[in-house]
């Protein structure tokens, strides 16, 4: 990869919608309280999609800052890249939405589902075709609206996931930058571990899969935990060893923003210290393919990365699936 075209990071930008759902929020909605919550997942509050907005409208925000932090604007690019569980609908994708509505005219778009982990799989596809030649500027965006797809009477999944999007303009960076390694993985044979039945070809909508609530996520909650906290070190180490570093080397740490205890198993086996990894679990909850990106895209607002720096990302989620990079901000 190194012998490679340089491909890095030009632009970043993300959004959440305005309305906040916090923990006190959800007491008055299902037997559940603020202390268990936090204690369990580290989640304070979530940020919950208006009515009349869907997965390309947050996308669209978060892409628009993308293009502006890059000095860009849509007709700039080549590809468009939505990674999301939660498209507008089956098709056309949330990617030619958002092509329309950026001017990106000639830009190819499509969407990819590899749920939690759909950023950085995104980020794989995307600097595979710039290192290729094929295109040159590259929109990525993790966007998910889990709010349409969560029952709010169930106590064990409602408390965990939230709505929000984060973009990343991928292109040709200096020599020395950039993307070093990705290790993506799958364990198909854990998919009902964590999945919404109801909507596609083998369920399609009914008033039978409707009223079975088979249109909203379900999880095996402690089997998630165990192959999370499992995947998380082993994909770590996987993709550190491809890039030719070691855990020493790594100067900032974005894991995917699931659960606090999750992050912080990571953290023990990386030996990594507070200062070194991104959180915002407590603000944002899950946010599935947006999860990664905004912690990324925040870290960068704050000052946290500096040029040369060596940033490690990692995320698992429905597929079962992993993603891992190591990215030289």
């Amino acid at each position: 990869m190194n012998n490679l075209r340089p491909v890095g990071v030009i632009g970043t930008g993300k959004y959440v919608p305005e309305k906040i759902l916090t923990n006190s929020d959800l007491e008055k909605m299902v037997d559940t309280n603020d202390e268990w919550i936090v204690s369990r997942t580290g989640i304070k509050e979530r940020h919950i999609a208006a009515p009349d907005q869907a997965t390309s409208d947050l996308a669209y925000e978060a892409a628009i800052k993308a293009l502006e932090s890059a000095g860009m604007t849509g007709s700039d690019l080549d590809l468009i890249i939505v990674a999301t569980i939660t498209p507008d609908s089956s098709f056309p994708s949330t990617a030619c939405i958002l092509q329309d509505k950026l001017g990106a005219k000639g830009a190819a778009a499509f969407d990819l589902s590899a749920a939690c982990s759909g950023f950085v799989y995104g980020l794989a596809t995307a600097t595979s075709f710039i290192q290729s030649g094929m295109y040159n500027n590259a929109l990525v965006i993790g966007a998910d609206c889990l709010s349409r797809i969560t029952d709010y009477t169930d106590r064990n999944t409602c408390v965990l996931f939230g709505d929000g999007a984060g973009a990343v303009i991928v292109g040709e960076v200096p020599e020395g930058r950039g993307f070093k390694s990705f290790d993506l993985g799958a364990e198909g044979a854990g998919g009902s571990l964590l999945q919404m039945e109801g909507g596609g070809s083998r369920l399609p909508a009914s008033v039978e899969t409707v009223e079975n609530k088979k249109h909203y996520i379900y999880m095996n909650g402690r089997e998630v935990f165990k192959f999370a906290v499992r995947v998380m070190g082993t994909a770590t180490i996987e993709v550190l060893r491809k890039a030719g570093l070691e855990r020493t080397d790594v100067d900032l740490f974005v894991p995917h923003q699931a659960n606090i205890r999750i992050i912080q198993s990571a953290m023990q086996r990386l030996e990594l210290p507070e200062e070194k990894v991104v959180v915002n679990v407590d603000k944002y909850a899950n946010t599935s393919a947006a999860s990664i990106p905004l912690a990324l895209v925040e870290a960068a607002e704050e000052g946290r990365m500096k040029a040369g720096d060596t940033v490690l990302m990692v995320g698992f989620g429905g597929g079962l699936t992993w993603g891992a990079s190591v990215l030289v901000w």
